[in-house]
Order: C-alpha cells, then structure tokens, then sequence
C-alpha cells in the first residue's frame, strides 16, 4: 500500500466523523481504516468524540433535512484551520438518493469541501488518501 504523507508532521492529524443521512457502508470503511491492517494512528491520524478537538470533518452520507443544522453547527465548533472530506459518492453528488424529497443535497451545498473521495463505499486506501490531501492542505494554511 503506497500513502503519499506529507514529510514532516507538525502535529497529528485529529478526525470528527459525521453521518448525515448515508447507509452506513462509507462508515464502516472509514472504521476499517482504524484497524490493524491499515492502522492510520500509525500517522497520527485518529478520530475524536467531539468536532472542538477536530482538525478535520469525515462527512458520509448526502445532508437529510433534519441534519442540515445540525451540520452547520458542528462545521462551526472544528477550530480554525480546518478541512472537510466528504467520502463516498452519496455526500459528493446525493448517490442513489439523489431524487429523494428528504435530501437539501449534497454537503457542498451546505458547507464547504476541500476533498472529495469517490467511491460506493471508497476503499481504506482511498481514505488514507483523502486524508493526506487535506493535511498538505492544513500544512500549507499553517504555514502562512
């Protein structure tokens, strides 16, 4: 498995992980990211329980009308710099439940989103990725 980390780390990475409305199959992959065959806490990645202690928001899942404020809140308790990485297809474009009459959309619409990791649910890798991306993004912003 190649991961293209940034080479030098100020600090760890901390992740707040939200659902706001998918099947739960991009969660399950961002949990399987945690375990020992992929162990991301090796890089300092690890998920935290509240959004104050986050540098990072993990959206899954297109926003459902009884999520969109609740979205919005939890954007605005991520301390700055911060990123958003929408995994999966459904928070990236509504999915297959793009039509449906209980969806205000994609999380873009809501908030905004630095990456976007593809896939039905994406893969760990994929994941990794993702997260990488948004700390060469979060390096750079740090930097100024």
């Amino acid at each position: 498995m190649q991961v293209n980390l940034p080479k030098s780390f100020k600090r760890s990475l901390w992740a707040f992980h939200i659902n706001t409305g998918s099947c739960n199959g991009c969660d399950i992959e961002i949990l399987a990211a945690l375990t020992p065959r992929y162990d991301v806490e090796r890089f300092g990645i690890r998920l935290v329980g509240s959004p104050r202690h986050a540098d990072v928001l993990l959206v899954t899942g297109p926003v459902t009308r009884q999520m969109e404020d609740k979205v919005k809140r939890v954007y605005e308790q991520v301390p700055d710099p911060k990123a958003v990485i929408v995994v999966g297809n459904c928070g990236s474009t509504g999915g297959v439940f793009h039509e449906s009459y209980n969806l205000v959309g994609p999380v873009d619409r809501i908030i905004p989103v630095d990456v976007y990791i593809p896939g039905c649910p994406p893969r760990p890798e994929a994941i990794i990725d993702g997260v990488a991306k948004a700390w060469l993004k979060l390096e750079k912003l740090e930097g100024k």
